[in-house]
Order: structure tokens, then C-alpha cells, then sequence
């Protein structure tokens, strides 16, 4: 693997994310810049960043978002649906009369447009990685609310349901676990894959692929290349091009994976 350069430029709004180099991007929690979610509410408003694609744009886009302790937003809507990742700390998103549901880190969670929510955050500090599958991003009045069809989902760590390497068709003798969380395991999808401490393997993919480090610490290389990249919760990488992600662990490792198609972890 080679070493990817610093992207010290990365995320504020209205500045893109570096094209791939080579096919190919790894972002060490180090080299994040944080800019704010939503400016026009200065300090009140969550920090965030883009790991790829703008969420200013007309463009799908992956970025994370920190939450201060005890922040609770007022209702409101979103334009487009989006899906979450709690990272760090407690997150509740629902209706704004619900109980709060504190869902930790490893949760997930899905946002329809149009339904009228809030989101609060409870931990010391609070991270999630957020995932749209077209842009702008925009945050709007609960009192625009309409109803697109879908249904909002949430699932604590708890409730997940692992496949291990003799039920789960692309993970292949050794002892990672596979959780399907949207999208069609043919196609493009979204899983949560659990490295075990101790491993030492690649995770292979001829299509697109994206992923974020949700909890734990890994060694990254890319390829054949010698260069490697010390991974921590909220790194990131992924490839447009085929190739092997080489992932080494000493305790265990949760990533989100967002792949155009099928890939294979051995």
C-alpha cells in the first residue's frame, strides 16, 4: 500500500473532497477538518465534515457529524433520506414526543425526508457518520413536513444479527462476521463487518467501495504497497478501482462498509 497523502484541505462547506488518487483514498482521523453542519446557527449548530462526495451539491455524500453533550435539536425535516452510524456516545432520533431511545455506539439508524424529527445527543462526546444517497443537504421547518412512503428504522448494537463464514457467501475462512443493513447483498448495499482482535487479511472488492472505522484500531494497507496507515474510529477509505484492502487488528474492529457490489473478506 502507499501512503495517502494528507488531506488537510478536507471538509468545510462548499470545498470538495480531493479526488482519489489512483483509485484509491484512506483518511486517518488526524487529518479530519471539521466545518459546521448548519453555519446559519453558529455555535448551536453540530460539527461536521465530509469523508467524500459535498453535501452542498446535487451529489451522494458520506460525512460525519459531532454533537455536543446534551444537545437536542428543535423538530424538523431533511429534503432527502438519510442513514446514520452512531460512532461515538448516545444518539436518539425520532418523532419529537417519543421516549428517548439512546442508541450507542454501533446502532444504526435510517431518516426519512419530509418526517418531522429531532435528534439528540447524550454522551460525552457524540459522533455519527451520516450517508446520503444524493445532495444538498438541508435542514428545514417541522412545520413542512410531508410523507415520502418510507419508514424511519432503528436499530441498537444489540438487536443486529451476525453471519459468520459458514452463512455469510463473501466471508471466507477465517472468523470475521457480516451484518446486512440495507440495499441488496447482490448490489449495492451497506454491512457492518466485525474484524476479531488478531486479524490479518484483506477485504477484496472488483467494484466500488467505501468504509468507515466505527470502533477499534487497525493497520491499513492497500494492495501489494508497504506504506501503511494506522486506522482509528471515524478513519476512512475506500477504492473505485478493484483491489485489496489489507487490515490487520490487536483488538476487535467494526467497520461500516458502502460497496457498489459484491466483495470478500479472507
Amino acid at each position: 500500500m502507499r501512503q495517502a497523502p494528507t488531506f488537510a484541505a478536507l471538509i468545510v462547506a462548499g470545498i470538495g473532497v480531493p479526488a482519489l488518487a489512483q483509485g484509491h483514498q484512506v483518511i486517518a482521523a488526524g487529518d479530519i477538518e471539521w466545518g459546521m453542519l448548519n453555519p446559519a446557527r453558529g455555535d448551536a449548530s453540530p460539527k461536521a465534515a465530509d469523508l467524500w462526495g459535498d453535501r452542498t451539491k446535487e451529489v451522494a455524500t458520506g460525512m460525519l457529524v459531532a454533537f455536543p453533550k446534551g444537545f437536542s435539536s428543535p423538530p424538523h425535516i431533511h429534503n432527502i433520506s438519510y442513514r446514520g452510524v452512531v460512532i461515538e456516545g448516545m444518539m436518539h432520533n425520532d418523532d419529537p414526543d417519543a421516549a428517548p431511545m439512546w442508541l450507542p455506539a454501533g446502532s444504526f439508524w435510517t431518516q426519512p425526508a419530509g418526517e418531522n424529527h429531532i435528534t439528540a445527543a447524550n454522551g460525552e462526546k457524540n459522533m455519527i457518520y451520516l450517508e446520503i444517497d444524493s445532495g444538498p443537504y438541508l435542514v428545514q421547518p417541522g412545520s413542512d413536513a410531508f410523507d415520502n412512503g418510507e419508514r424511519p428504522i432503528n436499530v441498537d448494537h444489540r438487536n443486529l444479527v451476525w453471519l459468520s463464514a459458514d452463512d455469510a457467501r463473501w466471508v471466507e475462512g477465517n472468523s470475521a462476521q457480516l451484518a446486512y443493513l440495507w440495499g441488496n447483498p447482490q448490489g449495492k448495499t451497506g454491512t457492518f463487518i466485525k474484524l476479531p482482535a488478531g486479524f490479518d487479511g484483506v477485504i477484496e472488492s472488483d467494484s466500488p467501495l467505501k468504509a468507515v472505522v466505527i470502533k477499534g484500531n487497525a493497520r491499513y494497507q492497500w494492495n501489494e504497497e508497504r506504506a501503511s496507515t494506522q486506522l482509528t474510529p471515524s478513519s476512512f477509505f475506500r477504492s473505485d478501482a478493484s483491489g485489496q484492502h489489507r487490515l490487520s487488528t490487536d483488538s476487535e474492529v467494526l467497520l461500516y462498509l458502502h460497496s457498489e457490489g459484491p466483495y470478500r473478506v479472507k
